[in-house]
């Protein structure tokens, strides 16, 4: 099924209740996010989305440790509250890490799932300050490191945070086969 967008405008419709609990009761939930107030329903990540995932938290585990900077791979809320807030794939954190609500982060991971608003992010992690926004795609084989420049994201080859570059990661990748995702 092709990607589409809905919005529910309040009042709640039917059954928009019990999919939220089922979604909670699952544990899906935990892969929404509110953007100014709208909530924004992610399905789990393919199994490419998770292996790439999962081969990022090894190769950037070591220099973000070295450079001083807690790794994450997993989901965490970038935001201030639960009103407008994004969850990225994985984050690098400068310590202390906040409990639930990071207010930035030095770097954060999307991973491209087909459909996905990865790219539409930009602008809420700009004005959030993260330094540094490292975007995969599974799909295109493709790693996009970008680096906060007046107040916008340019492509870096290299990150000014820890010792690693695109390319470097890139070629790291064991990209895994895509199939119908």
């Amino acid at each position: 099924m092709a990607a589409m967008r809905t919005l529910v405008l309040d009042p709640a419709s039917a059954g928009l209740e019990p999919l939220l609990e089922r979604r909670r009761q699952s544990g899906l939930h935990r892969l929404d996010e509110v953007w100014a107030g709208v909530l924004h329903l992610s399905p789990a990540p393919s199994h490419a989305h998770a292996s790439v995932g999962q081969q990022i938290a090894v190769l950037w585990d070591a220099p973000a440790r070295a450079a001083g900077l807690e790794p994450t791979l997993g989901k965490f809320n970038l935001g201030e509250s639960d009103r407008d807030f994004r969850v990225p794939d994985g984050g690098l954190h400068r310590p202390p890490a906040a409990p639930m609500w990071h207010p930035t982060a030095a770097l954060v991971l999307e991973i491209v799932s087909p459909g996905d608003e990865s790219w539409e992010k930009l602008p809420f992690y700009a004005g959030h300050g993260v330094d540094e926004v490292l975007i995969v795609d599974p799909q295109e084989r493709s790693v996009d490191w970008l680096a906060l420049r007046n107040d916008e994201y340019s492509p870096v080859e290299r990150s000014a945070l820890i010792e690693l570059s695109a390319g470097e990661l890139r070629e790291r990748i064991d990209w895994p086969a895509i199939g119908d995702e």
